[in-house]
């Protein structure tokens, strides 16, 4: 959502659903970039922690999918400009040359700052959705922040029990 755009924001609701269409585009774009992040990890545990999370990624679309039907509208996506250039500097992680212990280190900060971006966006969505009393939808937002909290947790633990040690060893 660009500062300088024509979006129209007359009612709350608006706001609400330019949130969603922004976390779907951002849900979208990374079930592309999660198989590339996991092929590239060279530790077996961060990997894996990638495949899990593009799983749990496809079931947050169709969450947010169901979010749009319950709300009588098409679910489009809002191109996210926020996650297209974390991704973008995810890439820059992945194509870069180095130690691979260093680079699963760098790999997992870029990964945080993406799941830390969208516990704010769903934490959001989840307020405004409060706000609007749409109940079910709460539920649902609710349960993907939880996951995207764990997954946030989830890297710190690899982070920190092995990856960053390794890395600092270098």
């Amino acid at each position: 959502m660009g500062f300088f755009s024509t979006t129209r924001l007359d009612k709350f609701e608006d706001l609400f659903l330019l949130q969603i269409e922004d976390l779907y585009d951002a849900e979208k774009r990374l079930v592309d970039a999660l198989p590339r992040m996991a092929e590239a990890a060279h530790s077996p545990e961060l990997s894996s922690t990638f495949r899990m999370h593009l799983a749990e990624t496809e079931t947050h679309l169709d969450r947010l999918e169901r979010v749009f039907r319950i709300i009588g509208k098409e679910p489009v996506g809002h191109t996210c400009e926020a996650m297209k250039g974390l991704l973008k500097e995810g890439e820059e992680i992945i194509d870069a040359e180095g130690d691979p212990g260093v680079k699963d280190a760098a790999l997992i900060g870029a990964a945080q700052r993406v799941e830390h971006y969208e516990i704010a966006g769903y934490g959001t969505a989840r307020t405004f959705a409060e706000r609007l009393g749409f109940d079910e939808v709460v539920q649902l937002l609710q349960q993907t922040l939880d996951e995207e909290k764990e997954a946030d947790r989830k890297l710190n633990n690899v982070a920190n029990f092995s990856v960053n040690t390794q890395a600092a060893q270098v």
